[in-house]
């Protein structure tokens, strides 16, 4: 069996095992590995309770990594997350007591509850994968995730993500009410759970994702072909949001400010991941259409008429799409 088969066989075990644990949420668990095998951060917001941060500790128990959960909350402070110096008398010396941050998966939950300078450092390191306290700059580990959680519905005691914060988020993912059926499997998986946790049963251990398989995946998927019509297709689709006038004055009347050079990248490697994922040595169009809403979702501000007369940026998104002629 080669690297390449034992990996992807690896991923695909992953992505069963979190879908037993995940029910009704297909594109989520999807979205949580293109996010780890393109190296990336994820945004998720939903309404409570769907499983927003059971989702996340499932990709974390799949894992070989350290995995640690914040709670962000108004009154946290920059130290919480980063970590400080502090005095020892008995060597009359400052050492540095690393935060939580300092570990690979970091679950920053209700993530738009942290003030400013919270989210400052957290800014710095999803960024430069580095925090500094002092005059000192400390290393972040080579896996590092940030996957944070926001409630849409709650906005008293919140401070809105700024937009330079929000660029730094690889996908931004939307999660909604799960199905009829869905919701019916989630109450047989939870009342086995229950028993489960009463009868004492020990659960199967599963094999865990290495580090090095992860490095290994990220490699390979760098390698997968991108021809020059899919890659001319992803900067056009970018380039529609900065110039929208071209497919539409409506489009130009919809959008204040279109994406970064981030927004491209995002694209291109989770289309890369997702061709990955479905065992392709290549990128299709649709693989580009499937990941564009929400590499774009975070990166395209509209102005105060669109969101007056209800146009969200995903609809703006599809609308581009259905206007852009795919290569």
């Amino acid at each position: 069996m080669t690297n390449n088969q034992t990996c992807r066989e690896a991923f695909s075990q992953l992505y069963h095992d979190i879908e037993q644990q995940i029910v009704g949420q297909p594109s989520l668990v999807q979205r949580l590995l293109l996010t780890l095998l393109c190296d990336g951060h994820l945004l998720l917001e939903g309404a409570p309770g769907l499983a927003k941060t059971r989702a996340i500790k499932a990709l974390a128990n799949g894992l070989e990594a350290d995995f640690h959960r914040i709670q962000f909350t108004p009154d946290l402070l920059p130290a919480d997350l980063t970590g400080s110096d502090v005095f020892r008398p008995e060597t009359g010396n400052f050492t540095f007591n690393k935060g939580p941050v300092f570990h690979n998966v970091i679950l920053a939950d209700e993530i738009n509850r942290a003030p400013a300078k919270v989210q400052s450092a957290l800014l710095e390191a999803m960024e430069e994968r580095q925090v500094t306290v002092g005059a000192t700059s400390y290393p972040l580990p080579s896996l590092f995730l940030v996957m944070a959680t926001q409630n849409p519905i709650e906005q008293e005691g919140t401070y809105p993500l700024p937009e330079a914060q929000l660029d730094r988020f690889l996908l931004h993912v939307r999660v909604d009410y799960p199905d009829k059926n869905a919701s019916r499997r989630i109450l047989q998986l939870v009342r086995q759970e229950a028993l489960s946790s009463l009868s004492q049963k020990t659960h199967k251990t599963l094999q865990k994702i290495t580090q090095e398989q992860i490095f290994a995946a990220r490699h390979e998927i760098m390698q997968i072909h991108l021809a020059e019509a899919v890659e001319e297709y992803i900067v056009e689709i970018v380039e529609t949001t900065r110039h929208p006038g071209h497919y539409g004055a409506d489009l130009s009347s919809w959008i204040r400010w279109g994406a970064s050079p981030r927004g491209a990248i995002a694209i291109e490697r989770a289309a890369r991941a997702t061709a990955w994922l479905a065992e392709r040595d290549f990128v299709t169009p649709e693989d580009v259409q499937g990941v564009t809403p929400d590499a774009l979702r975070h990166r395209v501000l509209l102005n105060y008429e669109a969101e007056a007369d209800g146009i969200t940026s995903q609809q703006c998104i599809e609308e581009i799409l259905v206007r852009l002629p795919a290569p």
